[in-house]
Order: structure tokens, then C-alpha cells, then sequence
């Protein structure tokens, strides 16, 4: 299991669009990975649970991936995450 904390960039967070092209790249990764806000996890690959999250600018997050490229897979994260999806 691969762990990283990552501060959302972008000033309206993960609404539509970078939910989005946050679970288009979680789904090119076989492990399993999930997005961590506070007390709640919810699976990266799924649009409804990003969005659930309420992820707003500002926020930490935690990045949390399990599997045979899990190291790949949070590294890709966090990069997307930081770039503040090019808005």
C-alpha cells in the first residue's frame, strides 16, 4: 500500500471537469485507489465518489493506492492534482 497527502491546487477543487480527468487517470492503473478526505475514503476510480467528497482549493487530501503499480499510481495522482488540472 502506497500513501501520499496532496493539497488540491485549483481554486474550485474537483468539481466535473477535474473529477473527471482524475478518474480517467486512476483507471489507466490496475491497483485499487481511493481518495481520503478526513474521515471519509471513497474509490478514485468513481465519479460519484470523487464528487461526493466536496473537494474544494485548498483542500488536503490523501492519495491511497494498493496493488502491483500502486507507487505509479499515486505519483500520477498527485502530479495531476498539483498541475491544478490546467485551469
Amino acid at each position: 500500500m502506497y500513501v501520499k497527502d496532496v493539497v488540491v491546487q485549483n481554486q474550485v477543487g474537483l468539481h466535473a471537469r477535474p473529477a473527471t480527468f482524475f478518474i480517467q487517470k486512476a483507471n489507466e492503473f490496475k491497483s485499487s485507489i481511493w481518495v481520503e478526505k478526513e474521515e471519509r475514503r471513497v474509490n478514485a476510480k468513481s465519479l460519484l465518489g470523487v464528487l461526493s467528497l466536496g473537494i474544494l482549493g485548498g483542500t488536503s487530501i490523501k492519495i491511497i493506492a494498493d496493488g502491483a503499480d500502486e507507487t505509479e499510481a499515486v505519483e500520477a495522482l498527485v502530479k495531476l492534482v498539483l498541475s491544478g488540472f490546467a485551469e
